[in-house]
């Protein structure tokens, strides 16, 4: 199976990467074969160098470099906050307006991967700006306490890289992704499958702006948003 690409050029390559695909092999995830790397190396006939994560049930746009100088450059603009993510998400609930975020989180620490790590390292600063798009409500009631449900086309834009953050900072506003099963609500989560047989993480990293790293040209990439987002667009009268 192949990947989709969506730029390349003498230096980058970013593709769309689906819900489910693991950016790179782990020792956590041995049992896998398919990763995102491995595929765009074989779909550009050249290694490819990973420059920023993307979590595994994330869509979209994930960006590589074709030599480890191009990576090393892209992952210091990263780590500096020079390049601007946009992600979209359907969360739970109504969320209008605009807002910025600024809610420090602590690192969420894998039992395995992180067993040497420091349990009381002090949280780090994370920040995200969000701003509501479009709104539906549906006659059903998933939650007991309401006759119908309510939910809401965001776009997200960190400002920072913190794992999980979107998810996390999300689920602080209580407004959780649908589709989230480490931090979302799982009345939520069950409906979609149920009802719109949806059974992802509604997060997709849908743009990248950025300044090229070796023409130092402006660089906006976009990523397509997959079938199960048209789908449910096509449903509530969203235009995306």
């Amino acid at each position: 199976m192949s990947i989709e690409l969506v730029y390349e050029d003498d230096w980058l390559v970013a593709v769309n990467k689906e819900p489910g695909l693991l950016v790179h092999r782990s020792w956590l995830d041995r049992h896998e074969t398919r990763f995102a790397m491995q595929l765009t190396r074989d779909a550009v006939g050249c290694h490819v160098f990973p420059v920023h994560r993307l979590d595994r049930p994330t869509s979209g746009l994930l960006l590589f470099a074709k030599n480890a100088g191009v990576a090393r450059t892209l992952t210091e603009a990263f780590g500096g906050r020079q390049i601007s993510k946009t992600y979209l998400a359907l969360v739970r609930g109504y969320l209008e307006g605009e807002g910025r975020l600024e809610y420090a989180l602590t690192r969420e620490l894998d039992d395995i991967a992180d067993k040497f790590a420091d349990p009381d390292k002090p949280a780090q600063e994370a920040v995200t700006r969000w701003q509501g798009l479009d709104r539906v409500e549906l006659p059903f009631a998933v939650s007991k306490k309401h006759p119908t449900s309510r939910y809401s086309l965001v776009q997200l834009s960190p400002e920072t890289g913190r794992k999980h953050q979107l998810r996390r900072h999300m689920a602080h506003l209580r407004h959780p992704i649908v589709g989230d099963t480490s931090h979302g609500d799982g009345r939520h989560n069950r409906f979609f499958r149920e009802q719109y047989q949806c059974d992802r993480l509604m997060l997709h990293a849908a743009r990248l702006s950025l300044t090229h790293p070796v023409t130092g040209e402006p660089l906006t990439l976009s990523a397509p948003l997959d079938a199960h987002w048209h789908r449910l667009a096509t449903e509530f009268g969203w235009i995306l």
